[in-house]
């Protein structure tokens, strides 16, 4: 066997390859321009037969930049993070930078492994989104970083990118009791994470504000999964009175776990239970009926997060936190109460 095939080519192979010295090899990597045209091209093409690729963190080393930026986002499997993850390695390409992609799974102790590794790395800087809210190691973290996410509102000498919790609530509200729904109940996330806190205010601020009572609204909290979605939902149902039930869940996989509680018990969506979802993942549109939902800009989050760690990285820390806004989606997951009939307006929609 052919021991070579099973290394790295390196510098002096080019050179071989190339009929150079190696010194020369390297300043036509460099981009010198004082290397002839003949001896330029005979490298260029020596690197193509070679396959010989360049030793980016030794070069990082000595240029004090490595071309690398991690991204630390909570939940890889969740849609709305991935498009988060998806949006930064778009604009991160636009400057010939790559991007390492981890997911804490919501793990604390997961999130510190991946955050050593990305310093152990070398990248250049982080896009992180703090899990349990208590990312308190900022003075010893060492490299440029921007947050991410309803945790990064803690950290107000930061800079952050996240969706205006605020606004979006407030937008499905506003669209829950044009339809009629008065007195929705709610699919919540888990009480240690400041999501919940955003989202809960905005409702009590909402319904202070039309006289209405908010300790009469029914709440569940679950994970932010389509099981917990389902496990809530068939709790609403426990309990449920006689009429039309609205649930506001926290996220589009609550809300799909919600759908199936529903057919489960042998109700249907929207004749009987009225869903709307909170993040817009493209799951939604291919359910039956379609979701209505808040949809969270994720794609434009991780682009803006990499625009505000370029600048970071470039000394130019003057973002703060940018809010970034929601819009509704209708689909066929809501009634409209404030019809004739309901049932027989919404049955077709999508």
């Amino acid at each position: 066997m052919d021991k070579s095939r099973n290394r790295r080519p390196t510098i002096i192979d080019v050179a071989e390859h190339a009929g150079v010295s190696k010194s020369t090899v390297a300043r036509v990597l460099a981009g010198s321009s004082s290397i002839s045209e003949d001896a330029r091209d005979r490298v260029m093409k020596a690197v193509a037969a070679t396959g010989y690729e360049r030793n980016h963190l030794a070069v990082g080393m000595r240029s004090g930049r490595s071309g690398l930026l991690g991204i630390v986002i909570p939940d890889i499997t969740n849609p709305f993070w991935a498009g988060v993850a998806r949006g930064a390695q778009d604009r991160a390409a636009e400057h010939n930078i790559s991007l390492l992609v981890f997911s804490s799974d919501w793990d604390a102790g997961k999130e510190a492994r991946h955050l050593r590794a990305l310093r152990q790395a070398r990248v250049d800087g982080a896009i992180i989104n703090p899990v349990a809210d208590n990312f308190d190691d900022l003075s010893r973290f060492g490299l440029p970083f921007v947050f991410i996410g309803s945790s990064a509102e803690r950290f107000s000498d930061s800079s952050s990118v996240g969706s205006d919790i605020a606004q979006a609530v407030r937008l499905g509200m506003e669209h829950l009791f044009s339809k009629g729904h008065t007195r929705p109940a709610f699919i919540l996330g888990p009480r240690s994470r400041l999501a919940r806190a955003r989202f809960l205010r905005t409702v009590h601020d909402f319904c202070v504000e039309r006289d209405i009572d908010p300790a009469v609204l029914a709440m569940e909290d679950a994970e932010y999964t389509v099981e917990g979605g389902k496990a809530a939902m068939e709790r609403l149902l426990a309990r449920r009175g006689r009429g039309h039930l609205s649930v506001f869940a926290a996220n589009d996989l609550m809300a799909l776990g919600a759908m199936m509680a529903v057919r489960d018990a042998g109700l249907s969506c929207p004749e009987d239970v009225s869903i709307l979802g909170f993040d817009g993942i493209p799951a939604g549109a291919f359910a039956w009926p379609g979701l209505t939902t808040i949809e969270k800009p994720s794609r434009e989050i991780g682009v803006r997060a990499v625009d505000c760690l370029l600048d970071e990285i470039a000394g130019r820390p003057e973002h703060g936190r940018v809010y970034m806004p929601c819009r509704l989606v209708e689909r066929g997951s809501l009634a409209d109460l404030t019809a004739t009939a309901p049932s027989k307006m919404v049955a077709a929609g999508r």
